[in-house]
Formats: structure tokens, sequence, C-alpha cells
């Protein structure tokens, strides 16, 4: 697979349960046995924070085989105003086309879509070390942090607009979203066929270590 080969194009209504299902196989168990992401994905469309212009497919050959979706989000300041920003995930990519530089396309293709769109930042939840490639920083960087009022590794902020996220230290707030209802999730997963859910991973193993660290925002 060559990267001239892949395309990307707004996701379409016809698209939704194809993506949906290749959410699936992208997050089955890499965090914790099972995943919920695709039922994330499915309730994200309905949502007054998606935003539909950043929604973007990646296809080969009109196979879909990646996604990325995006939120409107806000950080709640320490002098008490609310300043928006964005956030995207998931994003997914079909296991057999992973590490082929299609979740690189996505995203940078997103973040010039999204600058050109008027926004000015980027947060997310993700591994630091995927995604400083991309000129992501610790939010701590910028003295944000977690609605608990916490500074975690994982939180990442990216600047769309120099100097867009100096004067508004405090906490991140995701749309509630993202506020999963496990009972649902499991019960939309059996529309889907069967998969074995299984632990221990190294992916599972490093989501744990990014959960643990956590030091309080002063």
């Amino acid at each position: 697979m060559h990267r001239e080969n892949i395309q990307l194009r707004p996701e379409r209504a016809s698209d939704y349960r194809i993506v949906e299902e290749l959410t699936r196989e992208a997050f089955w168990n890499h965090y914790v046995p099972g995943c919920n992401e695709h039922y994330l994905v499915h309730m994200m469309r309905e949502s007054e924070s998606f935003i539909k212009e950043l929604d973007i497919v990646a296809t080969e050959n009109e196979t879909l085989v990646g996604n990325i979706m995006y939120t409107k989000a806000n950080i709640r300041c320490d002098n008490g105003e609310k300043y928006p920003v964005i956030s995207f995930g998931p994003i997914s990519v079909l296991p057999g086309f992973q590490g082929q530089g299609i979740g690189t396309l996505l995203i940078e293709y997103t973040k010039k879509l999204a600058k050109d769109l008027g926004y000015k930042a980027i947060l997310i939840y993700g591994d630091p070390s995927y995604y400083s490639r991309f000129g992501f920083t610790a939010a701590e960087t910028y003295k944000i942090g977690t609605p608990d009022n916490m500074y975690a590794a994982p939180l990442q902020a990216l600047e769309l607009t120099e100097g867009a996220l100096s004067d508004c230290s405090g906490r991140f707030f995701e749309d509630p979203i993202f506020d999963i209802d496990e009972a649902k999730a499991k019960e939309f997963d059996k529309s889907f066929p069967y998969k074995e859910l299984q632990n221990s991973y190294p992916s599972q193993e490093r989501f744990l270590q990014l959960v643990k660290m956590r030091t309080p925002r002063l």
C-alpha cells in the first residue's frame, strides 16, 4: 500500500455502519478487553458538539480503511471565562492498514482543515510518544488540567494559531457524549459479530501506565 492510493473525503451517511465496524476492529482489546469506541462513534453524530466538517474517512480503492471525528470542547479558565477548543477521537484505522501512515494523513489533513475553519486549538487524550510527532505537547505546558484539577500526561494540546492557549490556564472539558453508558454500549455491541475479550496486551499495559501519570494542579 502506498499513500498515494489513499483518498480522504467527508464521511457519508452510507458509511456510518462501515465506520462503526472499522472502529470496533481498530480498538477491540486495545485499551481494555473489548471496546466502546464504535458505540461512541454511533452516538457522536447526533451530538450538538459534533463537527461534521471534520468527520473524514480514508479510503483505498473505495474501501474504507480509516476515520477521524472531532467534537467541540472547552477550557474553563481560572479567570472564570470559558474558552472554546476542539478535540478529535476516535481516530480509527483498520488493523491491516495500521503503521502505514493513514493516521498521520488523517491528522495532518484535519489539522489544516480545522485551522482554515477558524478553530484555534486542539486538545486530546492520547499517548504523548505518538502525538508529539504532530506538534502536540503536554497541556500542563499551558497550565491546563483535567476536570478534577489534575495534570495528566495523556492530556495533550496543540495551538493552531500561535499564542491561542497562552492565556487560558484552567481545566479541559470534553463533551458529555464521552461519558459512555456501559450498559447501552454493551447492548449496541450485540448487533456486531462476536469477538473474544482478551487482556494483558502491551497496549493495555501502556494505557494503564498513562492513566496513572497524574499530578495535582496547584
